[in-house]
């Protein structure tokens, strides 16, 4: 066995793979549809799975540790859990964290159907029934068909456990309860660990760690699941404690190479500041009309990042605004004739191209206006525009620049985060040369930013994975790349450099390589008129269904009602008697289309997907709902056997027993996943446009200074 845990289930992964669990269909069907779930995620919800059903490995309490890159969707592996763990019988969950932002945003995420970033589908469904989420206060007296979510900073969890608080929590409140505790940034609950305590300071009962650790030990099924993104393993305490918890290791390295996250590079310049501000606008604007001109409606953001707090308020009242409402075309002449970098030569073509300098400069007015400039220098400040700080890529959020000091360096979502400029230059260094506390902050800021921005170009499969590694003189190489705009400051270059080799955002190694095809090809008749022919995947139709599946039509769905209790479903069988007694009960069987229809209506109401728009996603043929409740194709011959105590059934219970059986058919439809085929149509495309020389990064060790002669099939222009 492996030293961590998630040595231990990547053994039985690879050694006896039957053990390792499957991600339940239920937990993927009731979360977002927006967000496919990545290889990554998957590994870690059956991670976890495997070690909470393995008598072997789960210790009781339960406490797990998930250390996951900035950025590769750790919350909706919370919201993942919740669902599985609340159909091992838990209803009531503590989420926790160590500032009220976060606690806010993931609220939001957790709770708000409204919001872009809801992590749930609109109605969740376990086993027929309709699940509600609810936020609460407390454990008493919390509904045992709910979940209930108490969030809370750890700082006000302790205070209210060790400070009555009125409808606060309690002791009580974990006293002959399962609870789930989510620790989200969970680096910050190890005060008392990473000290490496004396006999003398463990007796100390009052810091944050000791009372999180009282509560979750207050019952034997308790779940513990921390998680974050810096585990700080070089700590011999924490590594001692967290060796066998560590049960997902997903580190911003491993997120980068698997184009995860936007490719980070620095943009440094000994050119004056105003200078320095204004080439990230240009640069900004340049990414906007990128998009634009692909058909994306993505809107580039900038961080202007400052040191003190005074400093960035008179930056902004100062330096930008002046520079905004006064520019003029003298200043786009100056930022082109001092700096040759070759993006910005790439992109003064383009502008030339595209619009001339007096449109350029009224965008730019309009586009970074007073009113699309937020600050977030204080907590109030913070507080007061949490909201669009947490949605800027909203359709209808208008921010393009954000002013800020140390407020965003942890909690803070954003995807569209291009570049960041670094507004001061003073830099620390520790004594023996590496980077110092204020660089280790700045490259950790530069990873909440590396999120990468999903878009489109002709492979849907690729939306959330960088896509030009391999072609990095695309244009759009520049709208998958982050900037951090700084100083030509060699000694501060190293060591951001070392610190972010040191997080994983930045490999040691880069090596270009260059793909040229041969003079004389490129001058051959065949490559300058040629062309080739290529189609595209879409979705395959499903125009020639008519019905529901056989193994969903031709199931008896079993109901007990003599107990209370729904039982399991069993194949259809040969017996024909629809009634028979038995030691429980009476079981009668019905057939759907004989039950009124206004019983069997109002179930399927009660359920999304059985809404006539969705159904036809699914069943294009489908004329209307009840055709879909009567037809034999469908729902008609349906068979239900309910057991029931007395002789006759009311239509409540048959109310009941159709919601329980169609809760289940909703679900085998939900299941029902997408097709792709290729279209029979071709297109052409010129030849010299398909194929043509290439930059390609490489990450690994393996490249050669070789030149390569590219083969490929030609199709010539006939």
């Amino acid at each position: 066995m492996g030293k961590f845990l998630f040595e231990e289930i990547n053994t039985i992964k690879e050694y006896v793979p039957e053990a390792y669990k499957e991600l339940p269909k239920y937990v993927v069907r009731n979360l977002t549809q927006k967000y496919s779930i990545r290889p990554y995620q998957e590994m870690a919800f059956r991670n976890f799975i495997t070690y909470f059903e393995s008598e072997k490995l789960c210790r009781k309490p339960s406490q797990v540790l998930f250390h996951m890159a900035t950025g590769s969707g750790k919350t909706l592996i919370m919201a993942g859990l919740i669902l599985y763990l609340y159909k091992k019988g838990y209803r009531n969950f503590l989420f926790f964290v160590n500032t009220d932002n976060i606690v806010q945003k993931t609220k939001d995420n957790f709770i708000n159907q409204t919001s872009s970033k809801y992590l749930f589908n609109d109605e969740i469904n376990i086993d027929g029934e309709q699940i509600k989420i609810r936020t609460v206060d407390n454990f008493q007296g919390c509904n045992k068909d709910d979940i209930n979510i108490c969030f809370t900073t750890i700082q006000g969890l302790h205070m209210s456990l060790n400070q009555f608080k009125e409808n606060g929590l309690t002791d009580d409140d974990f006293s002959e309860k399962k609870i789930v505790f989510i620790a989200d940034e969970a680096h910050h609950l190890n005060i008392e660990t990473k000290k490496g305590l004396t006999k003398g300071e463990k007796e100390d009962k009052s810091n944050w760690e000791t009372t999180v650790n009282r509560i979750f030990n207050a019952d034997r099924d308790n779940v513990l699941l921390e998680f974050t993104a810096t585990c700080d393993l070089k700590n011999q305490y924490i590594m001692n404690e967290y060796e066998k918890k560590i049960l997902v290791d997903y580190p911003l390295k491993k997120f980068r190479e698997d184009r995860y996250s936007k490719e980070v590079k620095t943009f440094q310049s000994h050119v004056p500041l105003i200078d320095r501000v204004l080439q990230s606008i240009l640069l900004s604007q340049y990414r906007l009309k990128l998009f634009q001109d692909n058909k994306k409606t993505i809107k580039p953001v900038i961080l202007f990042k400052s040191d003190k707090i005074e400093s960035s308020k008179k930056f902004y009242t100062e330096q930008f605004r002046p520079l905004i409402e006064n520019l003029s075309e003298a200043d786009l002449t100056r930022i082109r004739t001092q700096n040759s970098h070759p993006l910005l030569v790439k992109m003064f073509n383009y502008f030339d191209n595209h619009l001339s300098a007096e449109e350029l400069i009224a965008e730019i007015k309009e586009d970074f206006s007073d009113e699309k400039c937020v600050s977030v220098n204080s907590k109030e400040e913070k507080d007061s525009y949490q909201l669009q700080i947490n949605s800027l890529e909203d359709r209808n959020n208008l921010i393009r620049c954000i002013f800020a000091v140390d407020q965003l360096n942890e909690g803070w979502d954003v995807l569209n985060l291009f570049d960041i400029v670094r507004l001061y230059e003073t830099r620390s260094a520790e004594r023996h040369g590496g980077p110092g506390k204020q660089t280790i902050q700045e490259a950790q800021l530069i990873g909440r930013g590396a999120r990468y921005c999903p878009f489109t170009t002709t492979d849907k499969a690729e939306r959330f994975l960088r896509k030009f590694d391999e072609d990095i003189e695309n244009e759009l190489r520049v709208c998958e790349t982050l900037y951090y705009h700084c100083m030509n400051n060699s000694t501060y270059i190293s060591e951001l450099t070392t610190a972010m080799r040191g997080i994983g955002l930045m490999p040691n190694n880069i090596q270009e390589c260059s793909y040229i095809l041969k003079d004389e090809f490129k001058n051959d008749n065949l490559y300058r008129q040629g062309l080739v022919f290529e189609n595209e995947r879409v979705v395959k139709s499903r125009n020639t269904i008519t019905e529901l599946l056989p193994s969903v039509r031709d199931t008896i769905y079993n109901y007990d009602l003599s107990a209370g209790a729904s039982s399991t479903t069993t194949l259809l069988e040969s017996s024909k008697d629809d009634t028979s007694t038995g030691e429980r009960g009476i079981l009668k069987e019905f057939v759907i289309s004989n039950i009124p229809y206004t019983i069997v209506h109002k179930a399927l109401r009660q359920y999304n997907i059985f809404k006539f728009n969705n159904l036809k996603h699914y069943y294009p043929n489908l004329v209307s709902i009840k055709q879909f409740i009567t037809d034999p194709k469908y729902l008609g011959n349906i068979k239900l056997s309910i057991r029931i105590s007395e002789t006759s059934i009311t239509n409540e219970q048959l109310y009941l027993a159709c919601k329980y059986t169609l809760g289940k058919i909703s679900n085998k439809i939900s299941d029902i996943e997408e097709t792709y085929e290729g279209t029979k149509e071709f297109k052409p495309r010129k030849l010299y446009e398909v194929f043509r020389d290439k930059t390609v990064s490489y990450t690994n060790h393996m490249v050669t200074d070789k030149v390569y002669h590219n083969h490929m099939v030609l199709y010539p222009n006939i």
